[in-house]
C-alpha cells in the first residue's frame, strides 16, 4: 500500500490542478480525522486523497469540469489495477473518489473522511485564499465572477460536510468568509 500511496502522491503532484497546497490541506486534515475515527483505514484515506481529483487538469482543459469526478473514478480504477488490492479495498477507494462531492452516498467511513477533508480546501482560510489567487490569476476572471465562484465552492463544500467535528471547526470560518464576500460585493 505504501508504494501505491507514494505513486499516487507523485502523480497528483505532477498535475497542475489541484495545486499541491490544496492537496496538502486535504491530506493533513484527512489524517487528523483518521485519528478521531480509528476504525478508518489511514492508508485507504491517504491514497484516496491523492486520487480524488486526479483528472481535474484534463477536465479543466477539456472544459468538462462537471465530469472530473467520473473521469477521476475511471483513472482510479486503472491505477488500482496495477496493484494487488483486495476487492474490498478497491471498492472503498473508488467510493472515496466518487463520493467526495456528495453526489454519491458514503459506503465507508473512509469516503466520509475524504469528502469532509476536501471541504477544507474551500472553507478553511488557507485553502479559500489560495483558491482566490487561482481564480484571479491563473484562471483570470473578473472580480464579480471570482466572488461568485468562490462563494459557490464555499456553499457547495458547506453542504457536503457531514462530520460534526468538521462542521464545528469550519462553521466560524464559513460565516466569516460569507460576510467578507458580501462586504466585497457591497462596497
Amino acid at each position: 500500500m505504501k508504494t501505491a500511496i507514494a505513486d499516487a502522491k507523485k502523480l497528483a503532484y505532477s498535475k497542475k490542478s489541484p495545486p499541491k497546497i490544496l492537496i496538502e490541506i486535504s491530506e493533513k486534515k484527512a489524517l487528523e480525522l483518521c485519528d478521531k475515527f480509528p476504525e478508518a483505514d489511514k492508508n485507504i484515506v491517504q491514497l484516496s486523497i491523492f486520487l480524488m481529483d486526479i483528472m481535474l487538469t484534463e477536465a479543466l482543459a477539456a472544459n468538462k469540469i462537471s465530469e472530473h469526478v467520473k473521469m477521476s473514478v475511471e483513472a482510479t480504477k486503472e491505477f488500482l489495477n496495477t496493484y494487488d488490492f483486495s476487492q474490498k479495498d478497491k471498492n472503498k477507494i473508488i467510493n472515496c473518489v466518487e463520493a467526495h462531492h456528495g453526489a454519491v452516498k458514503f459506503d465507508c467511513i473512509e469516503a466520509e473522511i475524504c469528502a469532509n477533508a476536501d471541504c477544507y480546501r474551500f472553507i478553511h482560510p488557507r485553502g479559500f485564499f489560495y483558491y482566490l489567487t487561482l481564480l484571479g490569476g491563473e484562471r483570470a476572471q473578473e472580480f464579480s465572477k471570482v466572488l461568485d465562484q468562490a462563494e459557490y465552492k464555499l456553499d457547495e463544500k458547506k453542504n457536503i460536510l457531514s462530520l460534526q467535528y468538521c462542521k464545528d471547526e469550519l462553521d466560524e470560518y464559513y460565516n466569516s468568509l460569507k460576510k467578507f464576500i458580501n462586504d466585497a460585493r457591497n462596497l
